[in-house]
Protein backbone atom coordinates (compact mmCIF):
# COMPACT_ATOMS: atom_id res chain seq x y z
CA UNK A 1 0.00 0.00 0.00
CA UNK A 2 1.22 3.34 -0.92
CA UNK A 3 1.40 6.42 1.28
CA UNK A 4 -0.80 9.39 -0.15
CA UNK A 5 2.17 11.81 0.84
CA UNK A 6 5.82 12.30 2.31
CA UNK A 7 6.97 15.50 3.45
CA UNK A 8 9.78 17.16 4.98
CA UNK A 9 11.11 20.39 6.27
CA UNK A 10 13.97 22.06 6.66
CA UNK A 11 14.63 25.24 9.00
CA UNK A 12 16.00 28.55 7.49
CA UNK A 13 18.52 30.82 9.78
CA UNK A 14 18.30 34.00 10.21
CA UNK A 15 21.26 35.14 8.44
CA UNK A 16 20.38 33.22 4.96
CA UNK A 17 18.10 34.24 2.23
CA UNK A 18 16.75 31.39 0.16
CA UNK A 19 14.62 31.83 -3.19
CA UNK A 20 13.22 29.07 -5.17
CA UNK A 21 12.02 29.52 -8.56
CA UNK A 22 10.62 26.26 -9.83
CA UNK A 23 12.51 23.36 -8.98
CA UNK A 24 16.13 25.37 -8.45
CA UNK A 25 16.85 26.26 -4.82
CA UNK A 26 19.34 29.71 -4.60
CA UNK A 27 20.92 29.85 -0.82
CA UNK A 28 22.75 33.22 0.21
CA UNK A 29 24.14 34.01 3.15
CA UNK A 30 27.30 35.69 4.87
CA UNK A 31 30.18 33.28 3.30
CA UNK A 32 28.77 33.52 -0.38
CA UNK A 33 25.82 32.22 -2.72
CA UNK A 34 24.74 28.52 -3.66
CA UNK A 35 22.55 27.41 -6.47
CA UNK A 36 21.16 23.88 -6.99
CA UNK A 37 18.74 22.45 -9.83
CA UNK A 38 16.31 20.08 -8.46
CA UNK A 39 14.29 19.68 -11.69
CA UNK A 40 15.30 15.97 -12.09
CA UNK A 41 13.65 15.28 -9.40
CA UNK A 42 9.52 14.73 -9.34
CA UNK A 43 8.93 16.33 -6.12
CA UNK A 44 7.84 19.53 -4.93
CA UNK A 45 9.56 22.05 -2.96
CA UNK A 46 7.81 25.38 -1.13
CA UNK A 47 9.35 28.18 0.84
CA UNK A 48 6.90 29.79 3.82
CA UNK A 49 8.65 32.10 5.44
CA UNK A 50 11.40 30.32 7.77
CA UNK A 51 10.98 27.04 6.25
CA UNK A 52 11.36 24.99 2.84
CA UNK A 53 8.80 21.91 2.92
CA UNK A 54 9.43 19.28 0.02
CA UNK A 55 6.91 17.18 -0.46
CA UNK A 56 6.01 14.14 -3.24
CA UNK A 57 2.21 13.02 -3.38
CA UNK A 58 1.31 9.17 -4.18
CA UNK A 59 5.36 8.48 -4.04
CA UNK A 60 6.77 5.38 -5.26
CA UNK A 61 9.58 4.23 -2.96
CA UNK A 62 12.41 6.07 -4.85
CA UNK A 63 10.28 9.24 -5.16
CA UNK A 64 9.87 9.01 -0.98
CA UNK A 65 13.69 8.57 -0.64
CA UNK A 66 14.33 11.96 -2.93
CA UNK A 67 12.19 13.91 -0.19
CA UNK A 68 14.63 12.99 2.36
CA UNK A 69 17.74 13.30 0.13
CA UNK A 70 16.72 17.07 -1.31
CA UNK A 71 16.08 18.23 2.18
CA UNK A 72 19.83 17.15 3.21
CA UNK A 73 20.76 18.56 -0.02
CA UNK A 74 19.14 22.05 1.13
CA UNK A 75 20.58 21.75 4.38
CA UNK A 76 23.93 21.12 3.35
CA UNK A 77 23.56 24.46 1.68
CA UNK A 78 22.55 26.12 4.52
CA UNK A 79 25.44 25.35 6.21
CA UNK A 80 27.98 25.98 3.80
CA UNK A 81 26.76 29.04 3.23
CA UNK A 82 27.04 29.90 7.11
CA UNK A 83 30.02 27.97 8.59
CA UNK A 84 31.96 26.26 5.47
CA UNK A 85 33.44 22.81 5.34
CA UNK A 86 36.84 21.95 5.98
CA UNK A 87 38.97 18.31 5.37
CA UNK A 88 42.39 18.02 6.91
CA UNK A 89 44.62 15.54 5.03
CA UNK A 90 47.44 13.83 6.16
CA UNK A 91 50.58 13.40 3.83
CA UNK A 92 52.10 10.07 4.54
CA UNK A 93 56.06 8.57 3.65
CA UNK A 94 58.11 6.34 4.67
CA UNK A 95 61.32 6.60 2.48
CA UNK A 96 60.84 9.24 -0.43
CA UNK A 97 59.91 12.36 1.01
CA UNK A 98 56.61 13.48 -0.86
CA UNK A 99 56.52 17.34 -2.37
CA UNK A 100 52.93 18.70 -2.59
CA UNK A 101 52.32 22.19 -4.46
CA UNK A 102 49.28 23.93 -5.63
CA UNK A 103 49.09 25.48 -8.67
CA UNK A 104 46.21 27.21 -9.97
CA UNK A 105 43.45 24.71 -9.94
CA UNK A 106 45.65 21.35 -9.73
CA UNK A 107 47.59 19.99 -6.63
CA UNK A 108 50.95 18.92 -7.99
CA UNK A 109 52.17 16.01 -5.80
CA UNK A 110 56.10 15.40 -6.25
CA UNK A 111 58.67 12.43 -6.09
CA UNK A 112 55.35 10.09 -4.77
CA UNK A 113 57.68 6.76 -4.32
CA UNK A 114 60.18 8.04 -5.83
CA UNK A 115 58.90 8.73 -8.83
CA UNK A 116 59.95 10.74 -11.65
CA UNK A 117 57.03 12.59 -13.14
CA UNK A 118 54.57 14.20 -10.68
CA UNK A 119 51.26 13.13 -10.00
CA UNK A 120 47.92 15.75 -10.49
CA UNK A 121 44.90 15.92 -8.60
CA UNK A 122 42.44 18.50 -9.60
CA UNK A 123 40.76 21.02 -7.44
CA UNK A 124 36.53 21.27 -7.96
CA UNK A 125 34.95 24.75 -7.90
CA UNK A 126 35.39 26.91 -5.76
CA UNK A 127 37.40 25.19 -2.91
CA UNK A 128 40.49 26.50 -1.65
CA UNK A 129 43.68 24.08 -0.91
CA UNK A 130 46.75 24.94 1.91
CA UNK A 131 49.75 22.85 2.50
CA UNK A 132 50.46 23.65 5.98
CA UNK A 133 53.65 21.13 6.39
CA UNK A 134 52.50 17.43 6.79
CA UNK A 135 49.06 18.33 6.61
CA UNK A 136 47.00 19.77 2.99
CA UNK A 137 43.89 21.54 4.34
CA UNK A 138 40.60 22.08 2.06
CA UNK A 139 37.89 24.14 2.48
CA UNK A 140 35.23 25.55 0.38
CA UNK A 141 31.32 26.53 1.17
CA UNK A 142 30.35 23.64 -1.05
CA UNK A 143 30.45 20.22 0.65
CA UNK A 144 30.56 18.18 -3.18
CA UNK A 145 33.69 19.94 -4.61
CA UNK A 146 35.62 20.24 -0.91
CA UNK A 147 34.84 16.00 -0.70
CA UNK A 148 35.56 15.96 -4.07
CA UNK A 149 38.75 17.39 -4.44
CA UNK A 150 39.86 15.46 -1.00
CA UNK A 151 38.59 12.40 -3.07
CA UNK A 152 40.41 13.20 -6.25
CA UNK A 153 43.80 14.09 -4.12
CA UNK A 154 43.36 10.53 -2.53
CA UNK A 155 42.76 8.91 -5.43
CA UNK A 156 46.16 10.12 -6.82
CA UNK A 157 48.62 8.76 -4.68
CA UNK A 158 47.10 5.24 -4.74
CA UNK A 159 49.74 2.98 -4.96
CA UNK A 160 49.16 0.10 -7.41
CA UNK A 161 50.69 -3.85 -8.18
CA UNK A 162 52.03 -3.43 -4.69
CA UNK A 163 50.69 -4.57 -1.54
CA UNK A 164 49.22 -2.13 0.35
CA UNK A 165 49.90 -3.03 3.92
CA UNK A 166 53.33 -2.64 3.32
CA UNK A 167 53.86 0.29 0.82
CA UNK A 168 51.51 2.88 2.90
CA UNK A 169 52.83 5.94 1.42
CA UNK A 170 49.91 8.49 0.04
CA UNK A 171 47.96 11.67 1.31
CA UNK A 172 44.72 10.42 3.86
CA UNK A 173 42.14 12.00 5.11
CA UNK A 174 41.96 12.19 8.76
CA UNK A 175 39.34 15.06 9.44
CA UNK A 176 36.51 16.81 8.07
CA UNK A 177 34.02 19.40 10.02
CA UNK A 178 31.99 22.23 9.86
CA UNK A 179 33.62 25.84 10.00
CA UNK A 180 36.24 27.50 7.90
CA UNK A 181 39.74 27.13 8.69
CA UNK A 182 42.25 29.51 6.89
Amino acid sequence: MRVIETLKTVEIPEDVDVKIDGRIVTVRGEKGELTRDFSHTAISIYLEEKTITTQANWPRKREAALVGTVCSHIQNMITGVTKGFTYKLKIVFSHFPISVKVKEKTVVIENFTGERSPRIAKIMGDTKVAVKGEDVVIHGINIEDVSQTAANIERATKIKRKDPRVFLDGIYVYERHEGMEE
